[in-house]
Parts: structure tokens; sequence; C-alpha cells
């Protein structure tokens, strides 16, 4: 006790004393921390979460294993097209010709191009092996030879699986289609790599945006989509919501702080106060090398919320000793004195809430706990030591100015309607404290029940703007309005559309001696009777694997088709014997890039890709791909994106239990040690954590009710919920046993003046806070990232419910306390 009690009148002394000392050391540090902010790197995409898992590392195994579709230097952009019927003669013609512009731009690195288009104009005339031949073909041949050109080419899988659903073969109609074009990417650059890449930069980007402005020289509805275009609006989407979000906040944020200081002078010290908060943080940030993620887009306005609450609790507890005739220094001493223990237990309870973050199996999960939590330990110095030593050294230049101190009174002061109000919560304590902690119970354990179906999701679709950006962002003036977002709509239309699109599949990984005689015919048999989200045709799934490769060089080589046919016990086209002499034939072939795409040069592991329905969840395909997988005689694992999307969800899921577990026990150990030390009373450290238990199971149910899901940002609410919620309670808690009589006679009467007292002088400081911080976090719902809106809905949400549970339950569960301690 003495200890603590020792370091407190060391700060304070320095606050009071050495005021100017303080105010240099720490704009010193600030000017060090704003250099490391201009080191901060950008990260955007949803390859930053995935981490170790069965179907991460198989899809790992995957990508490093088997040679791509287009070979390691290629990338594939995709075209498409929409009409009335995109195979119609003039609607081919504009394809062929959007091709071949593009194929003609030097700078695109255009290898090879596939289109129905082509396809089409190839059955008319099978000599148009070029673009220029095949526009030839299309222009000379009458629109009834183009009709049957689409009903001959039917037959082809390729060709069906390039147009729509919609696709009439009698009518030689379909309202999509998508064209294919191939770009030769620089050796040891990985196309596609997206978000993977630094700040999201994408090798493809630079590509897809120029060829977006040749297609526009063609007549016809042609869009331009692929991986490039999705990296170039990630990282876009991001900075586009700090543009709107911040500033927004920041003006409300002043609007409100100007009400509840009532000050200039106050208002400017508290402004820098959270402008040095965000400086610090975003510095340590980049000098740590830590990239900037979406996730951390929520930091800022989290210790805006903790710094708001500090630096109001410090100039209203400032001003309650100020308007009882104390002097600047003594009055700043007696706040400080209180507060900077208080702001103590908050930013301890605070750290432990957002630091439990780091026990998630998720990168970008822990480095936004790390982030939060040093962010919150910069608001403690900041508002605890720089802020009451700010306002000493403002105060006494005023002072000696002989300049008046105008809005010195405290919020929620004796007789005003905010203290009555706040009282309130006390006058029901005093008759019904059991009932009120009962009501609390029952709807804690009902919220808590019905928050259990809440959904969890993960996908590139969180981290991407709306189809449509809102029209009141639309008529933004420079540079605050957004750009023109087109990814999303793509992606929908894709799903709408086609019945698989390029990314509706999934991939078994097959790991063994592939030179077993069942090897293949697992395979074969493993694609019987497929689950109802895989595609299918004759009741088998529809997939890529060695099979269909050495189905489709039989065709062409009659000597390995003669060898296939004496190795096939069953004769169902696939070998069952000698399986190395025909990978031997096969890998030395014209076909052996194909066949390596499926099975690698040491016959030790495969890949077999199935095509799923886009309209099937990622829950549901993920389901059925394991049960695929295990109908397997090798080993196998299902991966693919949407396999790895739904474990991450299930990562998301248990981190956010984990985090949320880990912060309770945690915090619950730390309050007891604290008041134990404190106040001797243990107990304490309970009476402050029921409240915030109401709180997270409040938000927990209303997540739910709202129809949020658990998602990458969202999953960390809780342990964030819970360290917010501590802010508040703990300022209610700590105030009581500093107004509390521990030594008179009288408990119940004591108990109720602490409780009135602390209700009126803190709750009222608590309100100015709670109303700021809803307004500035609630402002996120403007940013276009829809996980950002949810963000800072839930968050409100929180710091609404932190603030009610803290001044309405806290009472009840004093006199509670009190009557079975006494």
């Amino acid at each position: 006790m003495v200890e603590y009690q020792w370091a407190i009148d060391r700060l304070d002394e320095w606050i009071v004393e050495r005021s100017r000392t303080v105010l240099v050391v720490f704009l010193v540090l600030t000017a060090v921390f704003g250099v490391g902010s201009m080191r901060l790197s950008t990260e955007a995409g949803t390859s930053q979460f995935t981490e170790d898992t069965p179907a991460v590392e198989a899809f790992d195994a995957v990508n490093q294993e088997f040679t791509p579709t287009f070979g390691n230097d290629e990338g594939s952009t995709q075209l498409i097209q929409s009409g009335r019927n995109v195979l119609s003669k003039p609607e081919l013609l504009a394809m062929l010709t959007a091709e071949r512009r593009l194929e003609r731009r030097e700078g695109l690195r255009v290898v090879s191009t596939t289109s129905a288009a082509g396809i089409v104009a190839q059955q008319l005339d099978p000599n148009a092996t070029t673009l220029e031949a095949q526009i030839r073909a299309l222009e000379r041949s009458t629109p009834s030879e183009i009709t049957a050109a689409v009903r001959a080419a039917a037959s082809n899988p390729r060709f069906r699986g390039l147009l729509s659903d919609d696709f009439n073969r009698r009518a030689a109609s379909a309202s999509a289609t998508i064209a294919v074009v191939q770009h030769r990417i620089p050796t040891g650059v990985d196309p596609g790599a997206g978000a993977e890449a630094e700040g999201g930069d994408d090798p493809l980007t630079d590509l897809q945006l120029r060829s977006q402005a040749v297609v526009a020289t063609v007549d016809g509805d042609i869009r331009v989509f692929g991986s490039g275009i999705v990296s170039s609006e990630l990282s876009s989407v991001t900075f586009d919501s700090l543009v709107i979000v911040v500033p927004a906040a920041v003006v409300l944020i002043f609007v409100f702080l100007l009400v509840v200081y009532r000050d200039p002078v106050d208002l400017l010290l508290g402004v820098a106060s959270l402008g040095m908060t965000i400086v610090w943080t975003l510095g340590f940030t980049g000098l740590v090398g830590i990239p900037f993620t979406q996730l951390l887009v929520a930091v800022p306005p989290l210790l805006l919320a903790v710094g708001i609450d500090y630096g109001i609790h410090t100039i209203n507890r400032y001003r309650e000793e100020r308007v009882t005739g104390q002097e600047i220094r003594p009055a700043m001493r007696s706040a400080t004195d209180q507060l900077l223990v208080a702001f103590a237990i908050v930013t301890g309870t605070t750290v432990v809430g957002f630091a439990s973050n780091a026990t998630s199996r998720l990168q970008p999960i822990r480095e936004f706990g790390v982030v939060a939590a040093i962010g919150i330990v910069f608001t403690f110095l900041i508002f605890g030591i720089f802020l009451p030593a700010a306002k000493v050294w403002a105060d006494r230049l005023r002072e000696r100015a002989g300049l008046a101190l105008p809005g010195r009174r405290p919020l929620g002061r004796e007789g005003s309607l905010l203290g009555r109000t706040l009282q309130g919560s006390v006058t029901l304590a005093r008759r019904g404290a059991g009932v009120v902690l009962l009501v609390a119970l029952l709807t804690t354990v009902v919220s808590g029940y019905y928050a259990t179906g809440i959904d969890t999701s993960f996908s590139n679709e969180d981290f991407l703007p709306p189809e449509e950006t809102p029209s009141y962002l639309r008529s933004l003036p420079e540079p605050f309005a957004p750009e023109t977002y087109t990814v999303t709509e793509n992606i929908n239309f894709l799903e709408e559309n086609f019945a698989s699109a390029e990314d509706d599949t999934v991939t078994v990984f097959v790991e063994g001696p592939l030179r077993e005689d069942y090897a293949l015919e697992s395979i074969y048999q493993a694609n019987r009777n497929p689950p109802n989200s895989f595609v299918a045709t004759d009741r088998r799934a529809s997939a890529e694997s060695i099979i269909e490769v050495i189905r489709s060089y039989s065709e062409q080589s009659d000597e390995f088709r003669r060898l296939v046919e004496r190795n096939d016990v069953n004769d169902n086209g696939v070998p069952d014997d000698n399986l190395d002499r025909i990978y031997d034939r096969l890998l030395s072939s014209p076909v052996r890039a194909q066949a390596l795409q499926y099975i690698t040069e040491d016959r030790r592991s495969a890949r077999v890709v199935y095509s799923v329905k886009s309209t099937a969840s990622q829950e549901t395909i993920t389901r059925d791909a394991r049960r695929v997988a295990d109908r397997y005689r090798l080993a196998a694992t299902a991966t693919g994106e949407v396999v790895v999307f739904q474990s991450v969800a299930a990562i998301i899921l248990s981190s956010a239990v984990r985090s949320l577990t880990s912060a309770l026990v945690a915090t619950a150990i730390f309050l007891a040690i604290v008041y134990r030390v404190l106040v001797g009373r243990a107990a304490f450290g309970v009476i402050n954590l029921f409240p915030i238990v109401v709180a997270v199971a409040l938000l927990a149910g209303t997540m739910r009710l709202l129809d949020i899901p658990f998602n990458a940002l969202t999953a960390t609410v809780l342990a964030i919920a819970l360290g917010l919620g501590v802010d508040y309670s703990a300022h209610v808690v700590h105030r009581f046993t500093d107004e509390y009589d521990w030594e008179g006679g009288d408990r119940d009467a004591d108990v109720v003046r602490a409780l009135e007292r602390t209700v009126r002088g803190t709750g009222g400081a608590l309100t100015g806070s709670m109303v700021t911080t809803v307004s500035g976090t609630a402002i996120l719902v403007l940013a276009i990232t829809p996980v950002l809106g949810q963000f800072g809905l839930v968050i409100a949400l929180s710091v609404f419910y932190s603030y009610l549970t803290a001044v309405a339950l806290t009472p009840s569960v004093v006199v509670v306390w009190e009557q079975f301690a006494g």
C-alpha cells in the first residue's frame, strides 16, 4: 500500500510541480513516434488470415507441387460479356475483337485467349487458329451457319463451361459468357498473389487496369475481371474508408467534446491528447514493422473511445475539486490521487481484454490485440500524466493573465437533471437490489443462450465494398468521394449466372504411393454419386484429375490407348495395373505439362479438382468435400479456397470463445488482487466484473438479433467489450471505495451516501464519455467495407451496454455485498 502511494505521490509531483518538463518530454516522444508512423505499410485481403490447418497445409502443398494451369509464369484475366444473346454474330465478333485488341498491345503480354466465340469460329473453320482468322470466319458466316456451329460446339464441355446457366442449345442463345486471357508474368513473380504481396500489390493489377481501357473501346457490354482488380479495390476500399470515417469521427467527437468540456482550452488539450495517442500507436506499429491491415482500421476509434473517457474523467474530477475552492495544484493533486489508481486499474483490465486476442491462431487478430493493448498503455500515459500536467500549466497561465475560467462546473453535479437521473439507480438498489440482480441474471442467461446461434463467416466479400455504394457516399465531394467499385457486382454476376464460376472449385489433395494398383481406381470410384453441392453429370462429379489426362491422351495416341486397355481390368477406362509404366509414358509425352498439373513427378501425390455449385453455402461445400475425401483409399485432404475459408471461420469462432474466456479469467484474477491490495476486499473484483458479464451477454444476443455474424473483425468484439466494459465499471467501483467510510458506524447510510456521490460525480463523467464514444465509434457504419460498419455498430453497442450496466447495476451489487458482508 505504501509503495503504490509513494509512486502516486511522485507522479503527482511531476504533474503539478514540473508540468513544463512533462510537456517537453511528451512532445519529443510524439515527434519520434510521428517519424515511425511514416513507415507504416498496408496489407489487405484474406490471405493474411490463413494459418496452419490441414486444409491450409494441403492448399499450400498443392500450390507448391503442381504446375498451375497456365504455367508458373502466367496469370489470367476474365472478360465477362452479357447481352440479350452473346452467341449472336455481333456479340461473338465483339468478344473476339476485344481479345484481338488486347493481344496486339505488347505491354499486356497476352500469350493466349480462350472464349466461346473462338470455339464457335473454329467450328466454322477448323483452320482458324488465330484471332484474325476466327474473326474472318465469323464475318463470312451467315446467322444460320453460326447457329449450327453453336449447336455442334455444345457437345464440348469447355464450351458449355464458358456460358451462363441459361444457355439454350436449340435456340443457340445465352445471356452471358466468360473469356480467359492469359498473360506472361516476369519470372519469380507469383501471379494472383493479390493481397499476399506487400500492400496488396498484385502483378496483374497494372495489366488488368490497362486492359479495362482497351476493352472499353469495343462495342458491347464486356467487363474485365481478375485478381489484380480485386487486389486494387481491396487496397482502395481501406483508404477510402479511412478518408471518410476519420474526418467524420473527428468532427462528431469535436462537437460532443465542445458540449462536454464547455471550455475551449480544455477542448484543445483533450483533442491534442487524442491526437498524440493515435500518433504514438501508429508510430509504434510502423517502428516494429506490423502492417496496417483492415482490422487495425478499428484501433484508432477504440483508442478514441478510451481516451475520451480518460480525458473527461480527468477534467471533470479536477473541476469537482476546484468548485470546492481549492487552488490549481492542490485540486489537481486530489484529482490525480484518485484517477491515477482508477486509470491504472482500467488500463490493466482493458489491456487484458485486448491482449486476450493474442491467443488467436490468426495472425491479424493477434497483431490487432497487441497494437490495441500497446495503444491503451499509451492512452494511460498521455491522459494520466500529460493531460493533467498540460491542464495545470494552461490554468496557471490563464490565472496569471487574469483570464476567466469558464465551464468549471462538473457534469452530474448535485441538483442537476443528470445528477438526479443517475441517482435513480441508487434509489432502485436501496429498495430492491436483490430483484435488480435477479432480473439482470435472467437477462444474461437468456441473452447468452440466444447468442449461441450467431453465424460465423469468412470470405472475400467481408473485405470488399458493397455492390452498390450508398448514394450519400457517392455525393461526397473530393477528396472524400469513394472510387467506383466493380468487384462485388462482378462476383455476384458470376455466381448468379454460372453454375460454377472459375473459383467455384474444391481440391482433394491425395498423398501416398500412386503406383499401387488401386490408386487411380480409388480416385475414379470416389466420384460416384457426389453430394448435392458438387456439379455432376450422370451421377458422377465433374472433376479434373490425372484420369482425364489419361483419357484425353488415349484419344490422341493409339499406342497409349492400347497400353491403357491392356491394364484396365474392369474395362472402365481407368488402368489398374502397371501404373508406373503408364505414368512414364504420360510424362514423356506431349501432355507432360498437363499431367504435372494433377500428379507429381515422384508419383507420391496428386490433386483432384471438383466443380461445386456457386449457390451452395461455404459450410455445405466444405462438409461435402470432406465426405468425398473420406472415400479415398489413400490419404486425402479436402482443400481449396472455399474449404480454407471455412476452416478460418471455425478458427474465428474458437478464437472468440478462447479470447473471451482468457480475458474473463485474467480480468477476475487481476481485479481481485488489485482490490485486495487497495482496500483489503478481493470481493470488489467480482463486483467490478458482474456488470461487464451482463453487458457482454447483451451484446452477443444483440449481434444475433441484428444478424451480425462473427467474422474476421467482429470476432474480436467480445474480448474488446470486456476491456471497454471494465473501463466503465472500474471507475464506478473505485470511486465508491474512495467515497465509502470504511470506519463508519452506520454501514447502510455510508453505502448510500458513497453511492450517491459516486453516480453523480463519476456517473456524470461516464455519461459524457458514453455519448461521445458511441457517436465516434458508430461513425464506422459509414465505412465502405461492410465488416468495418458492423464492427463500429457492435463497439458502439458494447460501450452503451457497458455504461448502462455499470451505472444501473453496480449500486445494487454493492448493496447486496454490504448486506452479506455485514
